[in-house]
């Protein structure tokens, strides 16, 4: 962990941070933007395989979405990873990244990692790759969801990025 790091925690969400996720999500200006009202129950449904980072006054300043894949209950499904602007560039997403695959591995036994990533986000290729490297384990792409899948209009490709597997 970084001095940067030092002052913030790590930890599972509440419903009572679901606004503050929208709106880091939304000034993100790179995540496709869920209604509010999902961010409010994904961090009451899904808070178990989710994670907030709070600042020294406890106020979240970046999150991870995610669940068990139903189908794969090993398998960690990475939904969104957005950090505040301020906090950006201290390598908070991946200490959120390595800090819920962690828990996630000793509570269910999550040993795959997987997310989708549109082409030319580096932000996010970086941070999986890296976690990859981090810990061992193969990474694995290929398109998940075409240009034409999506129904309302024009979206880039979704290439499924899947890691492990991984012993933490």
């Amino acid at each position: 962990m970084t001095a940067a790091q030092a002052d913030l925690q790590i930890d599972r969400p509440t419903v009572a941070d679901g606004a503050v996720l929208w709106r880091i999500a939304r000034d993100s200006k790179v995540l496709d933007l869920n209604s509010s009202y999902s961010y409010l129950l994904w961090c009451r449904d899904f808070a178990a395989t989710s994670a907030v980072a709070r600042d020294e006054r406890g106020e979240a300043v970046g999150f991870i979405t995610g669940y068990l894949r139903p189908d794969s209950p090993r398998t960690l499904l990475v939904w969104q990873v957005a950090v505040d602007e301020a906090h950006r560039g201290r390598g908070l997403a991946a200490a959120m990244l390595d800090a819920l695959a962690t828990r996630t591995a000793g509570e269910h036994g999550v040993d795959t990692v997987e997310t989708t990533v549109a082409p030319g986000n580096t932000a996010s290729e970086r941070l999986f790759t890296a976690f990859a490297e981090r810990h061992g384990a193969l990474l694995e792409r290929e398109v998940l969801f075409d240009t034409p899948d999506f129904p309302d209009g024009p979206h880039d490709p979704e290439v499924l990025h899947r890691i492990g597997p991984f012993a933490l």
